[in-house]
């Protein structure tokens, strides 16, 4: 069985679908997916969607170039909304250089805020980072992250960031964008990161792999991004499923196969 550690399913692109979507995963033996928290202000509708299907879980956080909900969410905030029993992780949280100009101390501030919270409530983290490695690392670093570990999230950094995440207690979690014809430093990446150590995800809706590319992404599509993996590393796709399996539900402890 295949788990799709990071997607939308509240983004109207899949909520509208759910209960077909449901059905292509298991055709896909897709049996669990995390969908994910990116503002304070559509939580209840991600919350929503992992309450209505056991074999999903969601998380709480703020995504690092949010601004839609016009105030910043508090440590205790984030640690209530976590004790939900749906609620896994704290994220997506990070930092986001790419999409942002000026002042970001506001995105290194709320980054510390959701590291506090997942120490505070003992649950991992949910890593995003774009153009901002060298203080992804630090800040996880300073606040102690470590103590409750995580994953960094469709990845696309270097073999070193990789081994620094690791360092950290950070599993790898590789998309769709590793099944790219272009994405040749990536798939060494993904040669070089241990499967002890990796996850699979869609990032859905966005990033469909190959043979879906351009289209809207959907979890049963972590498929493909399994097989490429197992390509790469020249293993049986069971050996990539049961590996990114096994650490989903090590990681994510409060997550519990359906029956």
């Amino acid at each position: 069985m295949l788990v799709d550690s990071h997607c939308h399913l509240d983004f109207p692109e899949l909520r509208g679908d759910l209960p077909a979507l449901i059905e292509r995963m298991a055709a896909n033996g897709v049996t669990h997916a995390l969908t994910i928290s990116t503002t304070l202000a559509g939580f209840p509708a991600v919350r929503e969607v992992a309450e209505s299907r056991d074999n999903l879980w969601c998380t709480a956080g703020v995504h690092p170039d949010e601004r839609r909900d016009g105030r910043e969410a508090t440590v205790e905030e984030l640690v209530a909304l976590a004790s939900h029993p749906k609620v896994v992780a704290i994220g997506e949280t990070g930092l986001d250089y790419f999409r942002v100009e000026g002042d970001t101390d506001w995105q290194r501030e709320r980054f510390r805020a959701h590291i506090r919270a997942a120490r505070a409530c003992a649950k991992p983290l949910v890593i995003h980072t774009r153009e901002a490695a060298a203080d992804t690392l630090r800040i996880l670093e300073e606040e102690g992250a470590s103590q409750v570990g995580g994953v960094m999230h469709c990845f696309t950094e270097s073999r070193e960031v990789a081994d620094a995440a690791m360092g950290l207690g950070f599993l790898i979690s590789f998309s769709g964008i590793v099944t790219f014809k272009n994405a040749l430093a990536l798939k060494e990446v993904a040669r070089h990161v241990p499967l002890e150590r990796m996850l699979v995800e869609t990032d859905s809706p966005y990033l469909a792999p190959v043979p879906h590319r351009g289209k809207t992404n959907e979890p049963a599509f972590v498929r493909h991004v399994a097989e490429e993996i197992a390509r790469l590393k020249g293993v049986g796709l069971e050996a990539v499923a049961e590996a990114t399996t096994r650490n989903f539900f090590s990681l994510f402890r409060d997550a519990r196969p359906a029956a």
